[in-house]
């Protein structure tokens, strides 16, 4: 029986030779690689295995020509027959994954008694990301490589599309730092999970930036040379800022494509964004894209130009859809669905099948863009703004398999180095959509980090993401959340000069920061507010200067200094490390909305600058009288009074009766530079909010008032409304009668029509910040 059991356990521990009784040990191993795979590919991938597994390791690996007697990491394609005399496993069956487009095997055979990684790609492409399958999973620690056969794999892209936009322009908030080795490291990093492509932008933002360190000409050749090197597509990003109908700028723009494209040693796509930037007629963009394609097949024959709709009016999205079906350009070689694009289901039903479609996500911003971060507090919004380190790992797993079915994969939009999380797992999305987003997060840190830290890495992104879900002062695991960062910092003293951990910890600070400092200064508002009450007893003037005095508390006796410090601390050494430009006029951010964090810190998170411009409105009127009922105005802006309502639409606790909480509808206006002075109300809105209520006074008559900019087409029960009022103006009211018919049953929704709006970029777009309703 004993020797039944030892059998038994031998053959569950064999297969194919290869023994899985423990992790096998490549701390000795050498790299054999097949003579077929072309140069500068070949020499490329076995440089990254030497240079990734020895900065992890300290272990160099040597280049063999012939299998000798130690353990041995072979690189092949499926064409192989044999390396360095070994024969190249195969396996049978037809359209295996890594007999696919970029697809790839990773297995072990045993070769004189000792193990054989093979790294196995359908083309050189496949190789390369069997290379980054095998440093994400292995187990690399110092002196140390070990690769568990539970990681054996074949597996093939679901998306032949996975690229990145990475544009070297004045506007980016880090890589305009860089230099061609940081790109090259980069490039190299995106690619190991999965990235084939990568998006610069040329044209735009022409003057060299402060902090540039080559010409951008320069920079744009070097982009190109590396895609080369690591057989990664090669596209540009290149708008028409000018007016195409004239003959003179339709000309020069031809003639700035024709020298790029001649001066570019590698191109394979040209993406035209018909707006955001540009503001041109498609009957003007199509012959200027039939032009520069011409020239584009002169110098990169297998080179495609592709358009997207951003911006465009009905009438124009229906003028280029009938260009297509008129001309049926071979020119074309597809469509891009960016922000303000038309919907991208239909943009697929509509678009011929020869057509190809690309998403153009934006991976980078949180508030203001394509996709908003849910449900995000307001606080959030105005300090941190629309670059900040922003891991949401499964939300931004959710956008790519809800629209990847309609495309052909994606290139994102991206400006810096804050969104480094989201682009890998749209990498990884883009290759394998049922990957679990806990996985792909582990690796990230197996591979950035090292094994010892993968798995509590991954816990600390997954808590950073829920930091950012609902109002922060009710969301306690925003302090868990540091305690445990604070934690990993302290062991992990080796990792403080890498730059994706000093964010991440970053971020751990500053969420904190933002959530003591609301709590904090919105209780001394609450009480400024007890003094408003008493005015009528103390009068006008003494309660606004009790007032006021006591909000501006949060500046003279700030809460938490010790996590703001770490904040500034941790700018600093992102600033050092990679660039990164948290502040205009510290670290030369390009502008406040670009990354710059730290010039935002202090931005009030209660009204008190509010309250100092209309207390100064209000000592400028005649009779203590007039002061007194604005003041009441003031005192009781939430809160109407008995039987009416006020909701703030897009406040997380203060609109109970908003239902609308989508990925698509909150956000946060920008005025004044980041600096508004207005109310914190003010400054938030949805485009078309739903509102429900109930236990109305079936008898009672209401009148629904609304704030906000532009149009407000109002519904009652799904019955329009038509204004009694209708200022369009920002902090202007629109006002509506409500008939009783609507309120007998003791409930109402209200919801709101799209205006015809599609001429207009996305900021120009109505809002509703405010919503009252008020008996009468």
């Amino acid at each position: 029986m004993k020797n039944i059991r030892l059998l038994l356990f031998s053959c569950l521990l064999m297969i194919g030779g290869a023994t899985y009784a423990q992790p096998l040990d490549f701390s000795k191993a050498a790299i054999v690689a097949s003579p077929q795979i072309q140069s500068p590919v070949r020499e490329t991938i076995i440089r990254v295995l030497q240079e990734e597994v020895a900065a992890r390791t300290g272990l160099k690996l040597p280049l063999l020509h012939s299998a000798g007697r130690s353990a041995l990491i072979a690189l092949a394609t499926v064409r192989d027959e044999t390396v360095a005399g070994m024969a190249v496993p195969k396996r049978p069956g037809e359209n295996l994954p890594e007999t696919r487009a970029e697809g790839y095997r990773v297995t072990v055979t045993q070769q004189d008694g000792k193990p054989v990684l093979w790294l196995i790609g359908a083309d050189q492409r496949g190789l390369l990301f069997a290379a980054g399958q095998f440093l994400r999973t292995a187990a690399l620690s110092r002196n140390k490589i070990t690769f568990d056969l539970q990681q054996e794999i074949a597996t093939a892209p679901a998306y032949p599309i996975r690229g990145h936009q990475i544009g070297y322009r004045n506007t980016a908030n880090s890589w305009d730092a860089w230099t061609p080795a940081m790109f090259e490291k980069h490039f190299r990093e995106l690619a190991l999970f999965g990235t084939n492509a990568i998006e610069n932008i040329p044209f735009q933002d022409g003057p060299l930036g402060p902090v540039m360190k080559f010409p951008r000409e320069e920079m744009n050749l070097r982009l190109s040379e590396i895609c080369s090197q690591y057989d990664l597509d090669y596209w540009v990003w290149t708008p028409a800022d000018g007016d195409l109908s004239k003959e003179e700028v339709f000309e020069a723009g031809v003639k700035k494509h024709r020298e790029f494209y001649k001066n570019t040693p590698r191109l394979d796509g040209v993406f035209f964004p018909g707006g955001d930037p540009g503001d041109n007629h498609p009957k003007y963009v199509m012959p200027f894209l039939k032009a520069i394609a011409a020239e584009l097949k002169k110098y990169h024959p297998a080179a495609g130009v592709w358009i997207s709709l951003q911006g465009f009016s009905y009438e124009q999205v229906d003028y280029f859809y009938d260009y297509l079906h008129k001309n049926s350009p071979d020119w074309l070689a597809g469509v891009v669905s960016g922000p303000s694009s038309p919907d991208m289901a239909e943009t697929r039903f509509r678009l011929p099948a020869r057509y190809q479609h690309r998403h153009y996500p934006d991976l980078t911003h949180t508030v203001r863009c394509q996709y908003p971060t849910e449900n995000w507090d307001q606080a959030f919004a105005l300090t941190q703004g629309r670059e900040v380190c922003n891991p949401e790992p499964f939300y931004y797993a959710k956008i790519h398999n809800r629209f990847a079915p309609f495309t052909d994969g994606f290139i994102s939009y991206s400006d810096g180095t804050h969104d480094d999380v989201n682009k890998v797992v749209w990498s990884q999305m883009g290759w394998n959509p049922e990957k679990e987003v806990t996985e792909v997060i582990t690796e990230y840190c197996r591979f950035f980090f090292g094994d010892a830290v993968a798995q509590a890495g991954a816990n600390g992104i997954l808590a950073l993401e829920r930091n950012w879900s609902g109002p922060v002062e009710e969301n306690g695991g925003v302090e868990t959340t540091l305690a445990f960062w604070q934690n990993l910092e302290q062991k992990h003293p080796e990792l403080k000069n890498n730059w994706r951990w000093q964010q991440l910890v970053m971020r751990a600070y500053y969420d904190a920061y933002v959530r003591h400092r609301k709590i904090y200064e919105q209780n001394l508002e609450k009480e400024a507010n007890r003094i408003l009450a008493q005015a009528p007893a103390m009068g006008a003037e003494k309660a606004m200067t009790e007032a006021l005095a006591l909000v501006n508390k949060a500046d003279q006796e700030r809460v938490s200094p010790e996590l703001r410090q770490k904040v500034v601390d941790y700018c600093e050494a992102l600033w050092q490390s990679v660039g990164a430009q948290t502040s205009v006029k510290q670290y030369h951010a390009s502008g406040p909305e670009r990354g710059a964090i730290l010039d935002f810190i202090d931005y009030p998170l209660n009204n008190r600058w509010w309250l100092a411009d209309e207390f100064d409105k209000i000592r400028q009127m005649n009779s203590e009288a007039e002061k007194l009922a604005r003041l009441e105005v003031i005192r009781t802006w939430e809160n109407p009074g008995p039987g009416s309502y006020y909701d703030n639409i897009s406040d997380l606790s203060k609109g109970p009766r908003v239902k609308t909480r989508t990925d698509d509808a909150t956000d946060v206006a920008w005025w004044d530079s980041g600096m508004s002075r207005k109310r914190l109300s003010t400054q938030l809105f949805q485009n078309f909010p739903v509102l429900e209520y109930s236990d109305l006074d079936p008898n009672g008559r209401y009148l629904l008032r609304v704030a906000g900019y532009g149009e407000a087409l109002v519904r009652a029960d799904g019955e329009r409304l038509e204004p009694i009022l209708y200022n369009k103006g920002l902090e202007e009211f629109k006002e509506f009668l409500i008939n009783r018919k609507y309120v007998s049953d003791g409930k109402l929704v209200i919801t709101f029509d799209q205006p015809e709006e599609s001429q207009l970029n996305w900021r120009q777009h109505s809002k509703v910040c405010e919503m009252w309703l008020l008996k009468q």
